[in-house]
């Protein structure tokens, strides 16, 4: 627009050849009326011949005339229209069809309808709400007639909540090693308070682990909130059906989702008292965990590799055997006694049933006590 405005010595050229910054379409000139010519009461048919007449008489112009002006932009929009509607009609028609066919078909459905007979409402009220619990669990369950292929939906977004969500919020709270032993170190002195103890104190264990185990709380509360979140998303799914009768919809996600909200605390609660339960007892006998009930068996596995390799080693016999069992193994801090100079040392320390050794490191190569 404006090219009739432009300094002299100035064009708009290359623009107007598609040169400058191309575009599909190109670029289409005009000359609008001025303020003087609309004051003047210049109408609209002059206006376009003097439009006209700038295109042909203007240098830079002139061999562009036929592709400038407002009767070939309106041309070139009247084609784009027509296009458009000549593209998008053949889908349009196919989707009238598609709604016509069923609501045909919704029509059929209430031909012998009686509006005015109580006992065909209370009926039909209670196919629709049968139909809307059918609905749910089967999205739940994942067994419907329409199974989504966009995306996940219903029960199999809780079913990622579960085996994805879920660990990846416990994962989210690992706990970083080195604060842990300081923790476990802190305990343990406390626990001793101003005695220097040999043994670590089965409370310093329980109070670390119940620490530990105190802070999946927050990651099953969230889960719990996530599932109810998408309980609530598929129970609106599910009444769309209900889309024609907007109260009736309205009422029913507002009870069903109350009653989902309603057993929201009292699943919070449940996982809270879970999780009471396991701090309430520690089960050290558990297979999986390593104290005085299986180091034995784990020590003595482990001494069956070591000795599967050396063929010249002499096993002593059963009944000396016993006074070699291995009760424990493992990490000691020794603190500054009369023996030990520059201050505490981590040594290998080995408990049996008649010694109590330690060792430089875990190989035990070298024997610094018994």
């Amino acid at each position: 627009t404006k090219l009739d405005l432009m300094d002299e010595g100035t064009d708009a050229k290359d623009i107007l050849e598609n040169k400058l910054l191309p575009l599909r379409r190109g670029y289409i000139g005009v000359v609008n009326r001025s303020q003087k010519d609309i004051d003047g009461k210049k109408d609209i048919t002059a206006a376009m011949a003097a439009e006209r007449k700038f295109f042909l008489t203007h240098p830079s112009y002139r061999h562009l005339a036929d592709r400038m002006g407002t009767p070939y932009l309106q041309k070139v929009l009247n084609q784009q229209l027509t296009n458009h509607i000549r593209d998008t009609l053949p889908g349009l028609r196919t989707k009238l069809q598609s709604q016509l066919l069923s609501i045909e078909k919704e029509v059929d459905e209430y031909k012998n309808f009686r509006p005015d007979d109580p006992s065909r409402k209370t009926k039909a009220l209670l196919q629709m709400v049968q139909q809307f619990s059918v609905d749910f669990e089967k999205c739940i369950e994942g067994s419907g007639d329409q199974i989504d292929t966009a995306e996940l939906s219903g029960g199999a977004r809780i079913n990622r909540i579960f085996h994805e969500r879920f660990p990846f919020e416990l994962v989210k709270m690992e706990f970083d090693e080195k604060e842990l032993r300081k923790e476990i170190s802190y305990a343990i002195k406390n626990i001793h308070g101003i005695r220097t103890g040999l043994f670590t104190p089965d409370m310093a264990f329980e109070t670390i682990v119940k620490r530990q185990i105190g802070k999946i709380k927050e990651p099953c509360t969230k889960c719990v909130d996530m599932v109810i979140s998408e309980l609530v998303i598929t129970v609106r799914q599910c009444t769309r059906k209900l889309a024609q009768y907007p109260m009736l919809r309205e009422e029913m996600e507002r009870i069903v989702t109350q009653h989902i909200r309603d057993r929201e605390s009292r699943t919070k609660e449940q996982v809270l008292l879970q999780i009471d339960i396991e701090l309430s007892y520690m089960n050290t006998n558990h297979e999986d965990f390593i104290g005085f009930a299986n180091a034995q068996q784990r020590i003595n596995q482990m001494n069956k590799k070591k000795t599967a390799g050396n063929q010249d080693e002499i096993m002593p016999e059963r009944g000396v055997n016993d006074r070699y069992k291995v009760i424990r193994k493992g990490w000691l801090t020794i603190n500054n006694i009369g023996i030990m100079k520059g201050g505490a040392k981590e040594y290998w320390f080995v408990l049996t049933a008649e010694s109590l050794s330690w060792y430089k490191d875990d190989e035990e190569k070298e024997k610094k006590y018994m």
